[in-house]
């Protein structure tokens, strides 16, 4: 029963946490989100590969059940080539290419994509938004599940990568028409999908721990896919030496943070 308080717990903080950072972000002015943002970004990135390559990976290489280090190799490229078509289908990281550091000012444009405006975004971004939050808490309950400091990563690297999204979605909302109360609420919302993807897991992985060492890839699979493929991208296009420094210097801070957290707990 501890570690389903634990679950929960991380479930909603990491949810909770994103979205109430994001929300405070919209009272800067848009210059100083130009600036934060994609700090955000490069922290998050790092914080993903950390988790990745530091935690869920090795984790699902020493699992309790032996697993061919092949199979593994085999899953996680698998994962990549899922996410890329779930994307491909809108079904996955349905706004990550606007969480960029120069995409986020594009967004409160009214023009933006000629069609982000209309009121129809609002409820298709809150649907794919909480499919998305009910795969975290999948992941987060299958982390918990092998290791309670594993889910405890996991959790923070989710929360992370998060808070930029959460923040693109909010303006989305806001020129769907939404008011700020009412974007807040749908967003905190949307967020306790990853409290029932987390109990759906923690109630039917229970009997099938063999599984567990592949959804770890899986979620492994997931924040590369992200951090590598959608992230990464953006801060290309500021390459300017002390921009590129700063990024290095914010990346590599993020893989300390999971790296000091996961040593810590442990």
């Amino acid at each position: 029963m501890d570690l389903l308080y634990w679950i929960i717990g991380f479930s909603l903080l990491g949810g909770l946490l994103s979205v109430g950072i994001a929300s405070s972000f919209l009272m800067l002015s848009e210059n100083h989100r130009s600036i934060a943002v994609p700090h955000l970004v490069s922290f998050a990135i790092g914080a993903l590969l950390g988790a990745s390559f530091l935690g869920l990976l090795p984790h699902a290489i020493e699992h309790t059940y032996a697993v061919d280090a092949h199979e593994i190799g085999l899953t996680l490229l698998l994962g990549l080539m899922l996410f890329f078509v779930l994307e491909k289908m809108v079904l996955w990281r349905h706004c990550h290419s606007h969480h960029g550091d120069e995409h986020i000012p594009e967004l409160e444009r009214p023009d933006h994509h000629g069609g982000h405006h209309h009121a129809a975004a609002g409820p298709l971004i809150l649907v794919g938004d909480t499919i998305h939050n009910f795969v975290d808490g999948i992941l987060i309950a299958a982390a918990f599940m092998t290791d309670i400091h594993l889910g405890i990563v996991t959790a923070l690297a989710i929360a992370a990568h998060e808070i930029p999204q959460e923040l693109g979605d909010f303006v989305i909302l806001l020129h769907s028409g939404f008011s700020r109360r009412k974007a807040l609420y749908f967003n905190v919302l949307s967020s306790l999908g990853t409290v029932a993807g987390a109990l759906l897991a923690y109630f039917t992985l229970g009997d099938m721990q063999h599984l567990l060492p592949y959804i770890l890839v899986i979620a492994a699979s997931s924040f590369i896919y992200v951090a590598v493929a959608d992230l990464i991208p953006g801060l290309h296009t500021r390459i300017k030496p002390g921009e590129t420094l700063q990024q290095i210097v914010l990346i590599a801070l993020g893989v300390i943070f999971i790296f000091v957290t996961h040593s810590t707990l442990h």
